[in-house]
């Protein structure tokens, strides 16, 4: 009797799931598709299904990704992406691990503005805060006096410097969720600070730093600002370049679909490699709280 109770709600809730899905994926089949249209199909659309509607060609994806010589500029955009991302989701986590576990397993104390430790992490995720724009400027003058204007390194350290805050943040609540017993009988045995914090901490936050990680990355993936800003061609990123497909003719939306696809996919792929580590983070985090 309870089951059929409940039956016209679970219909309901699946009906809804089903429709917000396809809400949320719908815009990524018209991405898709958009990107095998001619420009006639999709300036005189809407044209849904592929081979009824309008007869599919690959002629953007082979003058973007494939074809040698036009597809050039996307790889060298793309290549700076992946440079600029990867390093400074590597310097991120590495230095959000150890500021975050100094702010949990250590007691500071600022005399000359009485801070302590929740005022320091306070004042450390306040920065991630600033509107980026802010320092746009004194970013420009200070990087040119240091000759890192359009390059690697300059994208690298703006980058780490923003997703700092949410790094340190985020691993020092992670630290602190651990139990520190571990720790103590690890010091007991006669293992250094150094090398409890790498053999056992490390291990046992293995889903705190990969979501740190995963999150680093995406906000460098899709950063805009500082690339436009601080560079010229040589570090140029895929953000800027995709912004700039827009010509005397118009915006060419096939152009932009597929150096879309190309943006995302990368992104996708690893959300749903590392999807078992952020489950566990979350669960973990559940169940201790």
């Amino acid at each position: 009797m309870l089951h059929k109770r409940s039956l016209p709600g679970s219909i309901t809730l699946y009906a809804f799931l089903i429709l917000w899905a396809f809400i949320c994926l719908f815009p990524f089949y018209w991405l898709v598709t958009t990107s095998f249209k001619q420009p006639l199909f999709v300036n005189r659309g809407p044209f849904y299904v592929p081979f009824v509607d309008f007869q599919p060609t690959t002629q953007w994806w082979d003058e973007i990704v494939f074809a040698k010589g036009t597809s050039d500029a996307t790889w060298r955009h793309l290549r700076n992406s992946v440079i600029a991302a990867v390093f400074s989701t590597i310097a991120t986590t590495i230095i959000g691990c150890m500021a975050g576990y100094g702010l949990s397993r250590f007691r500071y104390y600022w005399a000359r503005l009485g801070w302590r430790n929740d005022n320091i992490a306070f004042w450390i995720i306040s920065q991630r805060f600033l509107p980026p724009a802010t320092v746009v400027i004194p970013f420009i003058l200070f990087y040119d006096a240091l000759s890192l204007i359009d390059t690697h390194i300059g994208l690298i350290i703006a980058y780490t410097s923003f997703n700092l805050p949410f790094a340190v943040w985020i691993m020092r609540d992670f630290f602190n969720s651990l139990p520190i017993d571990l720790e103590e009988s690890a010091r007991v045995d006669g293992a250094t600070r150094w090398q409890t914090f790498l053999r056992i901490v490390l291990p046992l936050s293995t889903p705190g730093i990969v979501t740190v990680a995963l999150f680093a990355f995406v906000f460098a993936w899709n950063e805009y600002l500082f690339s436009l800003m601080l560079t010229n061609f040589e570090a140029l990123t895929m953000p800027v370049f995709l912004a700039g497909q827009t010509t005397t003719r118009g915006v060419q939306w096939w152009y932009i679909a597929v150096l879309t696809i190309v943006m995302v996919l990368p992104v996708m792929f690893l959300g749903l490699f590392f999807q078992r580590y952020i489950t566990r983070g979350l669960v973990a985090g559940a169940l201790k709280g």
